[in-house]
């Protein structure tokens, strides 16, 4: 067999379901080369070999392993205090390619990253730069950025300070006398974004890219709001909630449209004004005012915020609302007559089942497509739906445990090759298309396990099928073995762990 053919069946084992540790564990051997790094980034993996690569002399090994997605993180734990400050780095930095939706960190892993005193023994990082990757990633829940203030470490409670409107009132009265001087300094110099006066003050020497951030969220004086006027930088009062009455009145009527369409939704909106953005000459207004008897707290508003505008192919990140509306909201919006809400209620990850079957067959396709993107429950059929229709979603969708793995053969004359090797590895097809001519498809349809052993021998040796069949989990294990004994040896002996196996003709 020729040499040609090693790397498609590396690859193809690498990333074969039914590869056991042994297996997979030759892999994780320096000899393997870029193969392996591919595979302990690319693939969900037994625990052994999990233990393996955490113990790798090779820190690219172990670097790879730090940004696995299919892992649970818990098991990442040792990465958090890697003698490399590259792998502590790349851990911190959270899961390449980079998911819509990321699951946190434990605890325990991020107060090691965040309380380290040193980046690593090689030197390569240090410690307040792998935090900085930390803080970047989104693999921070709300529920430890909230905790924070109440943590045994120091460190911890001085960011909980620069957090400061994340608090509740109890928390910040006791971060402004903790015991520790370093935690009081902290608070003290984080409460002036609740001090009109000292807003005022301090916003002068803000950098530009964070006066907006400030304008949006801090309390602001008369004076300030004054001169946004003047500057004609208002857009940030329309959604900061101390945001003064008159000033919201102002907003209301600003020349800009865009101005009254993010006032028209504020849940401190007087009725006079509702009516008045109701009968708006521009349509989003006059949408966003109709809203108004769902929207009556900041965390309704914010919820129709994340919905409005974005479009049937939005792959906006799905994170975690800083606050969250009541599930009786949400079963209204699913209920409402406006796609927007719909939309919104489709969006909630903890609607209940009689609702999201409702929702699946909802006349507007955002909504079912962000039910698919969204909601654990959604049906199979939609998530292929979805899937079909809408390209930008596939590696999302693909990532989903109820995405349906059969039940896909009727696509297989699809004219989009991503849809047809969707087809092709249904493992109740028939006849899987090997032949097809694209590489995409004719790797699907190799690795399908409907096909025999024997049906496999034909297409390893066969290059524009080696790696597809190679990955095939109908594919024998001592043959797995005599492959890659062949590509990692340089000869047919067989492996120490494949002796005494039969291996299939050839």
């Amino acid at each position: 067999m020729s040499d040609s053919l090693h790397e498609p069946w590396l690859r193809g084992i690498a990333f074969n379901p039914a590869a056991p540790s042994d297996v997979l564990m030759r892999l994780v051997d320096q000899v393997a080369g870029e193969v392996g790094l591919l595979m302990c980034e690319g693939r969900d993996l037994p625990d052994d070999v999990i233990d393996a690569a955490l113990r790798h002399p090779d820190r690219g090994i172990r670097r790879a392993l730090a940004v696995n997605r299919h892992l649970d993180p818990a098991k990442l734990a040792p990465l958090a205090t890697d003698p490399s400050g590259i792998v502590r780095g790349w851990l911190a930095g959270g899961p390449r390619p980079r998911p819509r939706w990321v699951r946190p960190l434990p605890d325990d892993i991020l107060v090691t990253l965040l309380t380290a005193q040193d980046g690593g023994e090689d030197g390569m990082l240090t410690a307040n730069e792998i935090i900085g990757e930390l803080d970047s990633s989104p693999q921070i829940p709300l529920s430890f950025h909230r905790s924070m203030a109440g943590r045994e470490h120091a460190e911890l409670r001085i960011r909980a300070a620069w957090l400061w409107q994340l608090l509740t009132p109890a928390q910040r009265a006791g971060l402004l006398e903790d015991p520790d001087p370093a935690v009081r300094k902290a608070a003290r110099e984080s409460d002036w974004v609740l001090d009109p006066q000292a807003v005022e003050a301090k916003l002068p020497s803000i950098g530009s890219l964070s006066k907006a951030h400030v304008l949006g969220t801090c309390a602001l004086s008369p004076a300030l709001v004054e001169q946004c006027f003047a500057d004609d930088t208002v857009h940030p009062l329309a959604w900061n909630r101390h945001t003064p009455a008159d000033a919201v009145a102002r907003l209301a009527r600003h020349p800009e449209a865009k101005v009254r369409e993010l006032v028209a939704a504020r849940p401190d909106l007087g009725p006079d004004l509702v009516a008045e953005l109701r009968e708006d000459p521009d349509e989003d207004v006059r949408m966003r005012a109709r809203l108004h008897p769902f929207p009556r707290t900041w965390a309704e508003y914010w919820a129709i915020h994340g919905v409005i505008g974005h479009g049937p192919d939005c792959t906006c990140p799905i994170t975690e609302p800083i606050t969250e509306p009541s599930p009786d909201w949400f079963a209204a919006c699913a209920a409402s007559e406006e796609p927007v809400l719909r939309r919104v209620a489709a969006s909630w990850s903890g609607l209940p089942a009689e609702l999201v079957e409702t929702l699946a067959q909802d006349d507007d396709e955002e909504v079912r497509i962000r039910l698919a993107c969204h909601h654990p429950l959604a049906p199979p059929h939609l998530l292929l739906d979805v899937f079909v229709t809408r390209p930008a979603h596939r590696p999302h969708l693909l990532t989903l445990p109820d995405f349906p793995r059969t039940g896909r053969t009727h696509l297989i004359g699809h004219p989009d090759p991503e849809v047809r090797a969707l087809a092709a590895a249904d493992p109740t097809l028939p006849l899987p298309p090997v032949s097809d001519p694209d590489e995409s498809v004719r790797r699907a349809a190799a690795a399908n396990p409907r096909l025999t052993p024997e049906a496999l021998e034909a297409l390893l040796v066969d290059p524009r099928t080696a790696e597809g069949a190679a990955a095939n989990p109908s594919l024998p294990v001592p043959r797995m073995h005599a492959l890659l004994d062949r590509c990692l040896n340089g000869t047919d002996a067989p492996h120490p762990t494949s002796r005494h196996r039969k291996t299939s003709p050839k």
